[in-house]
């Protein structure tokens, strides 16, 4: 009799599920319906499946810090799911003296689209601020320029603000207009200092005193489709 072999993929796979279902057997809660949360610890999580063409996605949590998801998102475009811990701020810019945030991420080394991002929303929810950590997978910030070859053209490049170095973009999704911090070089862990990203936007003009709402934090997910682990070791927002 012929023996069978497991190919790589398979088994990279088995491997993934294996892992995921490790850390969700022993976490504090877990779920994979689409629009699961969670409250803990004045965070809320989110499993957020919310893109057009969709596959399965499950989320896990031990705290609102430490969390991950397994997605098996198929390899076509559009951002699929955004699962995220989320702290409400709910203060004007003007009120606050510092709001700073920690992470350190563990995400696909191959195998997928995504962003590690920071989805900060203000103005009651008028303006949106993403702060992308790294990226992976082709993937581009909204804009409003583009070039001959369909890349994004920055309105700034290599602003030094917060605590890291940026390429920064303005657009709109259609709702909201968007601000897009793209980090200059991938990092899967660090310190931001949010408020000063937010009075530097405001020291442009581009919005004025406005009410922080919440600091969101998580992967943007396009892409999966061999089934990947994205996990948050850790993750904090303090505020005064």
């Amino acid at each position: 009799m012929k023996k069978r072999r497991f190919g790589l993929s398979l088994l990279l796979a088995i491997v993934a599920a294996i892992s995921f279902n490790a850390n969700a057997f022993a976490a504090a809660w877990g779920s994979s319906d689409q629009w699961a949360t969670w409250s803990n610890n004045g965070y809320i999580l989110y499993n957020n499946v919310w893109g057009s063409g969709a596959g399965a996605q499950s989320i896990w949590a031990n705290s609102y810090s430490n969390w991950g998801v397994w997605a098996q998102h198929p390899n076509t475009g559009g951002i699929k799911s955004y699962p995220n811990s989320t702290k409400d701020i709910n203060k004007k810019l003007s009120a606050l003296s510092s709001v700073k945030s920690s992470f350190n991420v563990t995400v696909p080394s191959s195998g997928a689209s995504y962003t590690t991002a920071y989805d900060i929303w203000a103005g009651n929810y008028a303006y949106e601020i993403m702060l992308w950590m790294n990226y992976a997978g082709g993937v581009k910030p909204i804009s409003y320029n583009w070039d001959a070859s369909g890349n994004p053209v920055p309105v700034f490049t290599n602003v030094s603000v917060g605590g890291h170095t940026w390429n920064i973009y303005k657009g709109s999704n259609g709702s909201n207009e968007v601000f897009s911090f793209v980090r200059t070089g991938n990092t899967n862990s660090g310190t931001v200092d949010v408020l000063a990203v937010m009075n530097w936007i405001k020291s442009k003009g581009w919005y004025s005193d406005v009410v922080l709402d919440r600091v969101q934090f998580g992967f943007e997910i396009t892409s999966s489709p061999a089934g990947l682990n994205f996990m948050s070791n850790s993750f904090s927002v303090t505020s005064s």
